[in-house]
């Protein structure tokens, strides 16, 4: 059975509705049922326009959607990597939720989609002499995080193909990914960052720059676009207003901030310093360069003459040898989670961390990847209340309930040390006597004795038999008739 459903956007030929009728006795009437179902698909625009290929529909989206620089590459790159050798010739209207979810699973168990067999993974492909890099597979799975961010991927372009009517139904929005992982930031402890930092600064300009990657949180593209004229050192202020990126040739660039809004973070006077001394050695080797000052001259370069910018790439690989020399498990954006952590710790607020962070949503992102150091934060600010709290007052004892043997004997005793009965520097009966007069153990007895002293009410030394205190008259709780002692 076939229905004319118009003509397809992409080849530009007829398209048609296809749908097969198996023979038998009731064939014309399936046949007609059928018919009756493509042409109402067509006249309701529920049908799939196109034959075109998920390749097709992704090319078509990329050349259309307006995406960072750097997030266009890591797309590209994980959609040739992993999405178009698997699923890029299938049609669009044949993905389905079951398609997808099966290939999200299969990306958890080996991110080569080996499917179990067994090979030899080769150093370069084509005619070649093997060496030891060529070794046999071993199946790595594809992080839950990067399965996700496929997902995501996947959902805008088929999107996009609904509003284009290529397709009626976004499958991916019946996909279930992968649960997104918890967040679990290792930010080097004080110790390890001391010795960061004395490692770092055997180069005083290096080491300047991993001073300020821990003291502003900034990230690595930040510093490595950070200008002279970014800086108000007499301020005290830093600006961060672009980040440092490598385009498809591998040629540096510059854009935008993560969240496309610039960002003021304020210096502490120890930092201020650290940036004076990197700007004097800066102008030293203008000096000897004969070269004048330039405000748009960068901060941190490998040039003598500070006109050009680190890669990105450049600094996380110093950092990750620097950390190597120390065997300390770390990475440069550690660093940046360092100074987060740093900052709650010492008890500011989330929306000032969120701040200094760059992080959009009003510190939503804050509060989730450093929810533990938050909470350690609550704990300790619950301590800091608590101790200067005024005294917790004693109840009255006529609010006392006597229900354990060792409370009913203190309460006794209580009672006829508040009438009057028994005077200060009386002595008490001996444990082994209240324990025989009262039918309970000797424990039971020493533990009466120990609230009474707890009060103020007896004294206990050892060796000796208890006494009433002498300042029992004044120290008491009112009576059990609920006058004052």
């Amino acid at each position: 059975m076939k229905v004319y459903a118009g003509e397809d956007p992409i080849s530009g030929k007829r398209h048609y509705l296809t749908e097969t009728i198996p023979a038998g006795r009731t064939a014309a009437k399936d046949a007609e049922k059928a018919r009756t179902r493509l042409l109402a698909q067509v006249d309701e625009r529920r049908n799939p326009r196109t034959r075109a290929t998920l390749n097709q529909l992704l090319d078509r989206w990329l050349e259309m959607a307006d995406i960072e620089p750097t997030t266009r590459m890591g797309y590209v790159n994980k959609l040739n990597k992993h999405v178009r050798p698997v699923l890029g010739k299938l049609p669009v209207g044949r993905l389905d939720a079951e398609t997808l979810e099966s290939f999200y699973a299969s990306l958890r168990r080996c991110r080569d989609w080996c499917g179990g067999k067994a090979y030899v993974k080769h150093r370069v492909e084509g005619e070649h002499t093997c060496t030891a890099k060529c070794q046999p597979h071993v199946c790595k799975p594809l992080s839950a995080s990067s399965v996700r961010q496929i997902h995501w991927i996947l959902s805008g372009a088929l999107s996009r193909a609904v509003r284009w009517r290529w397709i009626a139904v976004n499958p991916a929005g019946q996909a279930e990914p992968p649960a997104p992982p918890h967040p679990d930031p290792h930010p080097p402890n004080p110790t390890d960052a001391a010795r960061i930092i004395n490692e770092a600064w055997r180069d005083p300009d290096w080491g300047a720059l991993v001073w300020l990657a821990m003291t502003t949180g900034a990230r690595r593209g930040e510093l490595c676009a950070l200008r002279w004229q970014h800086l108000d050192l007499a301020a005290g202020v830093l600006t961060l207003r672009h980040s440092s990126y490598l385009d498809e040739h591998g040629a540096l660039r510059e854009k935008d901030t993560k969240t496309h809004q610039q960002r003021r973070v304020a210096l502490d006077a120890e930092t201020i310093e650290v940036l004076r001394e990197l700007h004097g050695r800066y102008l030293d080797r203008l000096a000897q360069l004969d070269v004048e000052a330039d405000p748009t001259d960068y901060v941190f370069s490998p040039e003598p003459d500070n006109s050009r910018g680190y890669r990105p790439d450049t600094i996380t690989q110093r950092y990750g040898r620097l950390a190597t020399r120390l065997s300390i498990g770390s990475h440069i954006h550690a660093l940046r989670h360092y100074s987060a952590t740093e900052l709650i710790n010492a008890g500011v607020d989330v929306r000032t961390v969120a701040g200094r962070l760059g992080h959009g949503g009003g510190g939503t992102t804050t509060l989730r990847v450093y929810a533990a150091w938050l909470s350690e934060s609550d704990q300790r600010a619950a301590g800091t209340l608590a101790a200067r709290m005024p005294p917790r007052p004693v109840a009255p004892t006529q609010h006392r309930v006597a229900s354990s043997p060792y409370q009913r004997i203190a309460a006794e005793l209580r009672e006829q040390i508040v009438a009057g009965r028994l005077r200060p520097g009386d002595q008490l009966p001996t444990v082994a006597e209240l324990a025989a007069a009262h039918g309970v153990s000797v424990g039971t007895a020493h533990r009466a004795l120990a609230v009474l002293t707890a009060e103020g009410m007896v004294n206990v030394v050892r060796g000796r038999r208890a006494t009433v205190a002498d300042a029992c008259d004044e120290n008491s709780p009112d009576d059990l008739s609920g006058n004052p002692a």
